[in-house]
């Protein structure tokens, strides 16, 4: 009979995607393990999407929420699943409570928040050595002391009739498109300017391609922004369309360009060519896992700092990364343009 792992997922768009690491690395130790997943409602559509998952289960808590309650209900009503282990990624208490009140025999974490009476394999968290988020994720499936491999890049399925579907719902062409990502939930010290990305948006639409500006009904003004800034040629898609679309939509692109953010890694697990914008964070510690891509980075005195607004009012770290230099940077073609 093979074995069932719950895994307690991030409750972050990009983390979660990157925990698709984690997932391809016990497969491949494990070809027959059964994966489950707890997940916010809003992550379900990317775990749908990851085919070493069997099913995701919706945690119905927001940010930040405690949701006691809700936990432990929703942890005894998986008591019958019989798991033999779980994961526990993200490193709160709270997020611990499901596997304990689901009495699975094993349960894997890192030591913090006083965790001690939920987990029975608590890890110590060793910073410099596990200086990736990804890193972070990969080594609570592993046995302790054993080595931490390459993580295996996050690889969502794509729907290719939904995006002909999308295609055709919003009127977007099918030659040439290069995807403006210009969100970041985390806050404006990650975004490059919107003016900037409606320069680029212009010289792109001035050689033939057409950008589409993806984000949340929240980025919808910064997609306007940016269309004002461009002119023609730029579908604001901001709002518009689920998750899932997104992935969809950015499996088809040239390429994505983007600030650092939950949408760099979808755009990164859906293939596109991902052109990533860093100010202040840093790439060492949440790159694109992907070959396919082309770091911004300025690297200045006063970077990384990790805050959400600029400390210092300039956001040198963002303003100084030109569209010329990030045009230059774009691939000319890929396959899909080619085929």
């Amino acid at each position: 009979m093979p074995g069932k792992l719950l895994v307690v997922g991030p409750a972050w768009v990009g983390d979660m995607v990157m925990a698709q690491s984690l997932f391809r690395l016990l497969r491949e130790g494990d070809p027959g393990l059964l994966i489950d997943v707890v997940a916010p409602p809003w992550s379900l559509p990317l775990v749908a999407r990851m085919p070493e998952v069997r099913r995701g289960i919706a945690l119905a808590a927001g940010h930040g929420e405690l949701a006691l309650a809700t936990r432990w209900r929703l942890g005894r009503s998986l008591r019958e699943e019989r798991y033999d282990r779980a994961i526990v990624l993200p490193r709160s208490f709270k997020s611990a409570l499901v596997p304990f009140a689901a009495r699975i025999p094993v349960r894997t974490g890192f030591r913090t928040e006083m965790r001690a009476l939920l987990l029975n394999d608590a890890r110590e968290l060793d910073r410099a050595r596990l200086d990736q988020t990804v890193k972070r994720l990969l080594v609570l499936g592993l046995g302790p002391g054993e080595p931490l491999p390459e993580p295996p890049p996050p690889r969502l399925v794509a729907d290719p009739a939904n995006r002909a579907a999308l295609l055709a719902r919003h009127g977007l062409g099918a030659g040439p498109v290069v995807a403006l990502l210009p969100g970041a939930a985390y806050g404006p010290a990650k975004q490059w300017p919107p003016a900037h990305f409606g320069e680029l948006a212009r010289a792109l639409v001035a050689r033939g391609v057409e950008c589409w500006v993806i984000g949340s009904a929240g980025e919808r003004p910064l997609g306007e922004e940016i269309a004002r800034c461009a002119g023609s040629g730029v579908h604001n898609l901001c709002g518009t369309t689920s998750l899932a679309d997104t992935v969809d939509l950015l499996s088809g692109v040239r390429a994505a360009v983007t600030n650092d953010s939950g949408l760099m890694h979808v755009a990164a697990a859906a293939g596109a060519h991902v052109v990533a914008i860093y100010g202040s964070s840093s790439p060492s510690y949440t790159p694109p896992l992907t070959a396919r891509r082309t770091v911004h980075y300025l690297a200045l005195e006063c970077s990384p700092c990790f805050e959400r607004q600029c400390p210092l009012g300039h956001l040198r770290c963002l303003r100084e990364i030109t569209p010329d230099q990030v045009l230059a940077t774009l691939p000319t073609e890929t396959a899909a343009d080619s085929a």
